[in-house]
């Protein structure tokens, strides 16, 4: 199983960027940060099967995670970003089918699958 990010990159405050990833067949799927020396966080997380979508308070109304038709490539919409947005962006997929509830899909530990990670750094 591999999950591919991609996307990252320097932007000013402010600004914008759209992270991808391409994986498919998971129930849940979720991006995850970890700044230097900070534990990594859950940012915002999809289930796969209803669409329904969770967001960490820090993002909401920022970021947006959405999928494509195909259920294929996962998204992340980064917009108004700020420089504590900095960090380095992981893509995760859980393939258990126990459903979830709230914020416990922010939790990592949910998470089967991870990717390499993509940079992300705000100025």
């Amino acid at each position: 199983v591999q999950l591919v990010e991609s996307g990252g990159g320097s932007v000013q405050a402010g600004g914008s960027l759209r992270l991808s990833c391409t994986a498919s067949g998971y129930t849940y799927m979720a991006w995850f940060r970890q700044a230097p020396g900070k534990e990594r966080e859950g940012v915002a997380a999809i289930d796969a099967r209803s669409g329904i979508t969770y967001y960490a308070d820090s993002v909401k109304g920022r970021f947006t995670i959405s999928q494509d038709n195909a259920k294929i490539t996962l998204y992340l919409q980064m917009n108004a970003l700020k420089p504590e947005d900095t960090a380095m962006y992981y893509c995760a997929a859980r393939a258990r089918t126990i459903s979830l509830r709230g914020s416990t899909c922010l939790d990592s530990g949910q998470y089967d699958y991870w990717g390499q990670g993509t940079q992300v750094t705000v100025s």
